[in-house]
């Protein structure tokens, strides 16, 4: 067990012939108890100063983990978003695809459906433009045939006669 300054203080000689000069011996003594308790506070004062930076190492070190951890989690949640990210992505580039495909698609049908109704339109206005042409023929016939002209001086002569006939009776 280390000595304190107070086992040194107390520490009491044997005397023998011819010893030290007790003054002597008092004052060393003295003087190394002053200095072994400056020894002491200095050691204590440092150790407290040890303990005080160990605890802020302590806390260094939890602030060092905690980074660490939250570095770890930032990496994490980032390639987490990045994956996400990639698969939001494929799965938009898939459904505008798919959309695509559709638009097409219904653009294709609506343009067969339309070259089929203006096939249906073509082949409607062949058959009024031949209808007409028979029908304006038809007409045309009639007007050419020599019906309407005897049609013509009958009504001229039969108008004359019934006009004769009725100056007659009233003269």
């Amino acid at each position: 067990m280390p000595l304190t300054p107070l086992d040194i203080h107390n520490k009491d000689f044997t005397r023998g012939f011819r010893g030290y000069d007790e003054d002597e011996v008092n004052n060393f003594l003295d003087q190394v108890i002053k200095d072994y308790e400056i020894v002491i506070r200095q050691k204590k004062e440092l150790e407290r100063e040890v303990n005080q930076l160990n605890e802020r190492l302590g806390h260094f070190n939890n602030i060092e983990t905690t980074l660490n951890k939250s570095i770890l989690v930032a990496q994490e949640t980032a390639e987490d978003v990045k994956t996400n990210a990639n698969k939001e992505s494929k799965l938009i580039i898939k459904e505008a695809e798919k959309n695509a495909d559709r638009i097409i698609n219904e653009a294709l049908e609506k343009s067969r459906r339309i070259a089929i109704e203006v096939e249906d339109m073509k082949k409607q206005a062949k058959v009024f433009k031949t209808r007409l042409r028979m029908l304006v023929e038809a007409q045309i016939d009639m007007i050419e045939n020599d019906d309407w002209d005897h049609l013509f001086d009958t009504e001229i002569e039969e108008d004359i006669e019934v006009e004769r006939e009725l100056s007659s009776q009233n003269s």
